[in-house]
């Protein structure tokens, strides 16, 4: 079993070769063609109208006597989410480059995600029969900005032409630079090699290369053609040598990851999960992420090219589950006996979170409650939307990584929901940190508390990327656990809400130092009384309040998202370019002829994009990616708060206590 990835900057050709692969494979009986909209992984109507992927997919072949799970995932950055949830399921990766356009901005950040993971990889050099096809200048763009130990696998003829094809190497064609790449890797082989280059034999190089391959060191690139399919039965024979299959026992015990939810046609959601461990059958009990619970009532795997209904899968493949209702996309789940390791976290993300957001407004106000709705079920199968609920105006937002994503956004809640939507501008999400250490504290029947509640919180900077940490200073017995849990999940939603300046609170130390509370009570013969028993609910009102009493004696720093950008450009272009770059709030870090490295605002790199052509004639080729956050200069940005703001002590307890 080998769970496969594609990968590539957009239009490079996946999808095609995707289909290919599947043709070549014997899986389907003609190439679909992403033109036509007719291919296996793009199943969307809105991805057959636009020509990408938007998300990911899966289909399934078999070379010789391995099952291939093959994952189509988007290449547009505007999409990147999708990716960043498959890289934790996969064996191994096919990175997809076009001979025309080399190596591009996400062909970059791609590989380096690769690399750091130590996800083995191919690269598949596609589009050999384009003309402007090349060879040895992508292989110097492959080995100069991707990876230095790649390793050509053979030559091309007729490039440029619909005769192009591609010849792998055999025996001591390719042998020098074989030995070459590998000894740089390889100690024990280079000293042989030194010692007698002629004891090195072809085998032991080929051998050297899959070990190198399956360690993420080395990268093979093959040259080939998706629509001609020149080259495409190397690849597969690459696939097989190459790349090390799962590594999974199905005797252990059972435990997998959901790296996609989607809804099925009568609404109900169905779980992709790659197994790690075990068997899972039909109505066996699932515990994952937070303690939740679900009872599997149907599976499907993927077989030739499409999803069939099975009663149970293995460790090492990627199924379908329907039934768990609460299961989310990062879940890792076990059965109920797996214990502690149900209830791990998601993994860490590999790519930034988007640094964008837009109000989505229904064009019939009567729409409010059906895209709430709508907008909940889109977070579902993409986290990373991130909405934000605005009680106080009636509004949603959405977290985004680009124009596209909302076009996407927009269309799919027409197509899939029937509504239609308009976006306010989009704007850049900034952050806010903790300056100092600020405390406070309101105790249970004393002025001006007006809650059955003593709270007190000490707010604190914390390590950078480190989120919200909740810390005791208080003993474990001190409080019902329900209270407890009441504190921690009240400040942690406080600080999502927003800081001093309305911006969501991050990297920062929260620690619980008093608390206190009147027991279950109740009148002479009466039944309980909450006027004189604390309840969960007078915690929940005056954390926000203690909370940001604190916040505001720690003080806070606003902080906007930072892009590392690179710019290739005309050298007679330079003259124009540094001016809008300067007005964009770029700082320059290096500066040669025809390349321009350094940092720029998120929120000038749409407007940079939008410029850029008519600037460089076309020619300019810009690269840009999230490299951290830094304080913002000049005067501070202010985000309206989406909850009732407890920075007014008169207004949020005029509104709480009416509700209480």
């Amino acid at each position: 079993m080998l769970n496969l990835g594609i990968l590539a900057h957009v239009d490079a050709g996946k999808t095609s070769l995707t289909e290919r692969l599947l043709h070549a494979a014997g899986a389907i009986d003609e190439v679909g063609s992403v033109d036509d909209g007719n291919t296996q992984t793009d199943s969307l109507a809105l991805e057959r109208q636009r020509g990408i992927t938007i998300k990911s997919a899966v289909v399934s072949f078999v070379i010789g006597g391995t099952t291939v799970n093959l994952i189509d995932t988007p290449g547009h950055p505007d999409f990147i989410a999708e990716v960043e949830r498959v890289l934790s399921v996969l064996d191994g990766a096919v990175l997809v480059v076009s001979a025309v356009e080399g190596v591009q901005a996400q062909t970059r950040v791609l590989m380096r995600t690769l690399r750091r993971l130590g996800i083995p990889a191919l690269v598949f050099v596609n589009k050999i029969d384009r003309r402007g096809a090349r060879y040895d200048g992508v292989l110097r763009e492959i080995t100069g900005k991707l990876v230095p130990a790649a390793v050509a696998m053979g030559v091309t003829t007729g490039l440029g032409t619909r005769a192009a094809a591609f010849t792998p190497f055999d025996g001591a064609a390719g042998f020098e630079g074989l030995v070459e790449v590998l000894a740089e890797q390889g100690e024990e082989l280079l000293a042989a090699y030194v010692d007698d280059e002629r004891s090195v034999s072809y085998a032991r190089l080929r051998a050297e290369l899959v070990a190198q391959t399956g360690r993420a060191v080395a990268h093979p690139v093959f040259f080939g053609s998706a629509i001609t399919g020149a080259g495409v039965d190397a690849l597969i024979a690459g696939i097989e040598e190459l790349l090390p299959p799962a590594q999974d026992d199905p005797g252990g015990p059972v435990a997998g990851t959901v790296f996609k939810v989607e809804r099925g046609q009568a609404g109900e959601k169905i779980a992709y999960v790659r197994m790690s461990g075990g068997t899972l059958r039909t109505r066996d009990r699932l515990r994952f992420g937070g303690g939740r619970e679900g009872k599997v009532t149907g599976i499907s795997v993927f077989d030739g090219g499409t999803s069939v209904r099975a009663q149970q899968v293995t460790a090492g493949r990627i199924a379908r589950l329907w039934g768990l209702t609460d299961v989310r996309i990062g879940d890792h789940v076990t059965s109920l006996e797996g214990g502690a390791d149900a209830v791990r976290p998601a993994s860490e993300g590999h790519f930034a979170p988007p640094t964008l957001e837009t109000v989505v407004v229904p064009r019939r106000p009567a729409d409010k409650g059906a895209l709430h709705l709508a907008l909940a079920q889109l977070a579902e199968q993409d986290p990373l939307i991130g909405l934000r609920q605005d009680d106080l105006r009636q509004e949603v937002s959405v977290s985004l990584y680009g124009e596209v994503q909302k076009e996407v956004v927009q269309a799919t809640l027409m197509a899939d929901f029937g509504l239609d939507v308009t976006f306010r501008e989009t704007t850049t999400i900034r952050v806010e940190r903790p300056t100092g250490t600020g405390a406070a504290i309101e105790v249970i029947a004393k002025a001006p508390n007006p809650f059955l509640a003593t709270v007190g919180l000490r707010v604190e900077p914390g390590p950078v990327d480190g989120g919200v940490e909740f810390r005791l200073e208080v003993e474990l017995g001190s409080l019902p656990y329900a209270f407890m849990r009441t504190i921690e999940d009240t400040v942690r939603d406080t600080l999502r809400h927003g800081g001093l300046h309305g911006w969501e609170v991050v990297d920062c130390v929260v620690t619980l130092t008093h608390s206190g509370y009147w027991a279950r009570q109740s009148h002479m013969g009466g039944g309980f009384d909450k006027s004189m028993s604390s309840t969960a609910g007078d915690f929940r009102n005056l954390v926000p309040l203690v909370l940001m009493a604190a916040l505001k004696r720690a003080g806070t720093t606003v902080y906007e998202p930072m892009h590392r950008f690179r710019l290739e450009l005309p050298p007679d272009t330079l003259g124009p370019v540094l001016p809008v770059l300067a007005g964009l709030g770029a700082i320059p870090r290096t500066r040669q002829d025809a390349l321009v490295e350094g940092d720029i605002p998120a929120a000038g790199v749409h407007e940079l994009e939008r410029r850029l052509p008519s600037l460089t004639r076309g020619d300019g080729l810009l690269e840009c990616g999230f490299d951290r956050y830094q304080p913002v200069r000049g005067p501070i940005p202010v985000r309206p708060r989406t909850d009732h703001n407890p920075l007014d002590r008169k207004a949020y307890l005029l509104h709480v206590v009416r509700r209480v």
